[in-house]
C-alpha cells in the first residue's frame, strides 16, 4: 500500500496541554509518525511518498473563510504581545454569552476552540495544511487507480469543526478529502471513525448532508471526551436525517463488542451505496493506549483492516489518534496490512 508522508507534521510540536487540572506535556507528538513511518519502512508495506501542495481552496471548501484566516495569523498576533510560549484559550462562551469574535488574540483562541489541549505554535499553520496535502494526495493517488492509499496525516483532523478546532486536530483532513471527492464527481462518499474518541467535527460538517454518510465507533460521551457530540440518537438533520450513525460503547469495551459495532457500521455504509470510503484511522482503541479505555489487542487491527477491505472500495486511510507510542505503529500498520490481505 502506498503511504504519503511529510516531514512538516514536526513543525506541531506542543510543549503542553492542560490535563487534570495540570500543564502536561502534550500525548500529541511528532514520535507518534515517526512510529508510524518506521513500521511501513521495516515491514515493506510499500512506497512513500512526499505530498503535493493543493492550496487553500480545498481547505475552504470544508471551513469557515474567518476560521482559515485566523489559524493563518493566530501565531502572529499572539507573539505580538510579546509572548513566545503555547499559545491556550482561556475561557469559552457557554450557555447564555454571546457567540461573538472578540478583537484581541486571547478572546479568539477561546472563540474559535473548544479545549485547552490543542496548543498552537509558531508552525501550526505549516504543519495543518501540510497534513491536509498528505490527505489530499492520498486522494489523488486513490482516483488514478488505488485500491487503497494511506495518508499519515499529523496533526490529525477529526475533532476540527468547520469553525473551531480542538482535540489536537487544526484542520479536518478526512473532511476535507471527503469533500473534495464528492467535487471530484463520486456521488456518494462514507467517512468511517474507528478512532477511540467521537469524530464531532466530521459529524457537524456533514450532518445535514445525504451525500456523504457518516459512522463512528468511540467511547460513550457520557464517559468521555469530547462529551458533547456522539450519542447514538445522533441521527442527522434536514436532508442529512439518516446519514449519521454513532455507535458509542462503555470503557472497558474489548473485541466483541468492538467489532459487532463496526459491522453494524459497515452494513449501513453498504448500504447507502458508497463509491469511495474514507477511514478516520485511530488506533487509541488499543488497550494500553494512557489516555483511553478500550480493551482491543494487535491481532484486532488486522481484523479490523479486513472487514473494511470486504466493502470493496476505494478507501483513503487519514491518520487520526493513537498515543500508546511504542506500539502506535504495529497497530496501525496491522490495519493496513489486514486490509492488504483481504484483496
Amino acid at each position: 500500500m502506498l503511504t504519503v508522508y511529510s516531514e512538516d507534521h514536526r513543525l506541531q510540536h506542543g510543549q503542553a496541554e492542560l490535563v487534570d487540572g495540570k500543564l502536561m506535556p502534550c500525548f500529541e507528538m511528532p514520535r507518534r509518525a515517526d512510529m508510524i513511518l518506521a513500521r511501513v519502512q521495516e515491514t515493506g508495506l510499500g512506497q512513500v511518498i512526499e505530498p503535493r501542495s493543493f492550496g487553500t481552496e480545498p481547505i475552504l471548501r470544508v471551513h469557515a473563510p474567518r476560521f482559515v484566516s485566523f489559524l493563518e495569523e493566530a501565531w502572529t498576533l499572539w507573539t505580538q504581545t510579546g509572548r513566545t510560549h503555547d499559545a491556550l484559550p482561556l475561557n469559552w462562551a457557554v450557555r447564555d454569552m454571546r457567540d461573538r469574535e472578540p478583537e484581541v488574540i486571547d478572546g479568539k483562541l477561546s472563540h474559535f476552540s473548544f479545549d485547552a489541549g490543542t496548543p498552537i505554535t509558531a508552525g501550526t499553520w505549516k504543519a495543518a495544511t501540510s497534513a491536509v496535502d498528505v490527505a489530499l494526495t492520498g486522494l489523488a493517488e486513490l482516483t488514478a487507480g488505488e485500491r487503497g492509499v494511506f495518508s499519515l496525516c499529523r496533526p490529525p483532523g477529526h475533532h476540527a469543526a468547520a469553525d473551531y478546532y480542538g482535540g489536537y486536530c487544526f484542520l479536518n483532513n478526512a473532511a476535507i478529502a471527503a469533500q473534495a471527492w464528492r467535487d471530484q464527481g463520486a456521488p456518494r462518499v462514507a467517512v468511517l471513525d474507528v478512532d477511540y474518541h467521537h469524530g464531532n467535527g466530521t459529524q457537524s460538517i456533514f450532518y445535514d448532508r445525504d451525500d456523504v454518510f457518516f459512522a463512528s465507533i468511540h467511547a460513550d460521551p457520557l464517559q468521555e471526551f469530547p462529551y458533547f457530540l456522539g450519542y447514538a440518537d445522533e441521527k442527522g438533520t434536514g436532508a442529512g436525517e439518516g446519514y449519521n450513525a454513532n455507535f458509542p460503547l462503555r470503557w472497558g469495551s474489548g473485541p466483541d463488542l468492538w467489532f459487532a459495532a463496526l459491522e453494524e457500521a459497515c452494513e449501513a455504509i453498504d448500504r447507502f451505496g458508497a463509491e469511495g470510503l474514507v477511514v478516520s484511522l485511530g488506533v487509541d482503541t488499543f488497550k494500553e493506549d494512557p489516555i483511553s479505555h478500550f480493551r482491543l489487542d494487535h491481532d484486532d487491527y488486522l481484523r479490523m483492516g479486513g472487514r473494511m477491505a470486504r466493502l470493496g472500495i476505494p478507501t483513503l486511510f487519514v491518520m487520526e489518534g493513537g498515543y500508546a507510542v511504542e506500539a502506535i505503529g504495529i497497530n496501525t500498520v496491522n490495519v493496513l496490512t489486514g486490509f492488504e490481505q483481504q484483496g
